[in-house]
Parts: structure tokens; C-alpha cells; sequence
């Protein structure tokens, strides 16, 4: 296939692609936080945002599969991106700003989405799955994560999806552990807490 055909081939998969996030997340927002240093030569991920799904709002990758049935992929989605929501409204002029609620939610946001973008490149990531950061980690040490299929079943298997990170409480990653990820992600929604990150709320068991 000549360089011309990989480009076409990727615009209009970048365009397919960029239609089912709309049809899962709402219209994204016209801005776009673009890295320094792209991805694809060893920086990080430009950063999608949908404030008009859920309230608050979602952050989203798009870098993980330039290609139908290429990159990061699991045991339901042949190819995925992630995202992850706040309750915050987009504040993108307080991005930097930690002393924000959004600005706060975003360097909470970012690095998590930028350590998983790069495993998913060598692991299975699946959803009602559980991820626990290393202390010795920078910034992401002691973290915990679930993992949930947004916005389709997580048995019906899909050629494209979007792959849900939620930061936990410890005690909900324990209870996930011994009593089954989707479980923890019931008594989440029950609770009124899906599909957020925030942490600034009671634990659910």
C-alpha cells in the first residue's frame, strides 16, 4: 500500500472514528490540548473534550488506533481509545491551574491517560478490570483504577469502542478484587458516582 493509500486509509478512519466517539461522548468541543511533543515520537497524547454528554465532562484520546483493527485492542474492542470524566465543567482557561476544580481534575486526568495509552500498548486492558499504580510511581503512585466498556455491553465484541478508566478508593479496588469488577461498577452507579474520577466522595463499600 503506497504512502497516499496509508493516508487516506487513516483520514477516513480518523473520521469513522471521530463519528462513533460523537454518537458515545455528545459533540466534542471545538479545542483541542494539544501535546508539545506528539505522541507518536514518544510524547504525550493530545487531549479530546465532550461537555455535552454527561454533566461535567469527558477527556479522550485518539491516538491509539490510527488504523481500523490496529493499536491498542482487548478481549471486546479490535481497536479502542480511552477516556475518563469529571463532574467539573470545562474550564479549559484553568487547565494549568491546580488550585481549580477543573484545572485540579485535569493534571489528575492527564498523566493517568498517558501512562495507560502507553500499556495498553503492550497489555489487554478489559473492561471490569482493575489497575493499581506502584508507590514509587511519580504523581500516579498508590492509584487505582477500574475499567468498564462506556456506552455499549461488555460482552457484545466491537470493531471500534471507547475503554472507560474510573479512578477508585482502595477499598473499592479490594472489593473489586474479591468480589468482581462489575460488582463495584453497580454499586458506582447506584451511588450515583459512574462513570467519574473525582474522589471527593464517600467510598462505596
Amino acid at each position: 500500500m503506497s504512502d497516499d493509500e496509508d493516508s487516506r486509509l487513516a483520514e477516513e478512519w480518523y473520521e469513522r472514528k471521530t463519528g462513533m466517539m460523537r454518537d458515545l461522548l455528545g459533540p466534542e468541543h471545538d479545542m483541542v490540548l494539544h501535546a508539545t511533543v506528539p505522541y507518536f515520537v514518544g510524547g504525550s497524547l493530545d487531549l479530546y473534550f465532550y461537555p455535552k454528554g454527561v454533566p461535567g465532562v469527558g477527556v479522550a484520546t485518539k491516538e491509539l488506533s490510527d488504523l481500523p483493527n490496529e493499536g491498542s485492542s482487548n478481549e471486546v474492542f479490535d481497536s479502542y481509545e480511552l477516556v475518563m470524566f469529571t463532574r467539573h465543567p470545562l474550564a479549559l482557561d484553568d487547565k494549568d491551574e491546580a488550585a481549580t476544580p477543573f484545572g485540579r481534575a485535569l493534571q489528575n486526568i492527564s498523566p493517568i491517560l498517558n501512562c495507560m495509552a502507553r500499556y495498553s500498548e503492550e497489555a489487554s486492558l478489559n473492561p471490569h478490570e482493575t489497575c493499581e499504580f506502584p508507590e514509587e510511581f511519580e504523581t500516579l503512585g498508590g492509584k487505582c483504577l477500574i475499567f468498564d466498556s462506556y456506552g455499549q455491553a461488555a460482552d457484545e465484541p466491537a470493531d471500534f469502542g471507547l475503554l472507560l478508566v474510573i479512578e477508585i478508593l482502595r477499598s473499592e479496588m479490594e472489593y473489586a478484587r474479591e468480589h468482581g469488577g462489575q460488582l463495584l461498577l453497580d454499586r458506582l452507579k447506584e451511588a450515583g458516582h459512574y462513570p467519574y474520577s473525582d474522589l471527593d466522595r464517600p467510598a462505596v463499600v
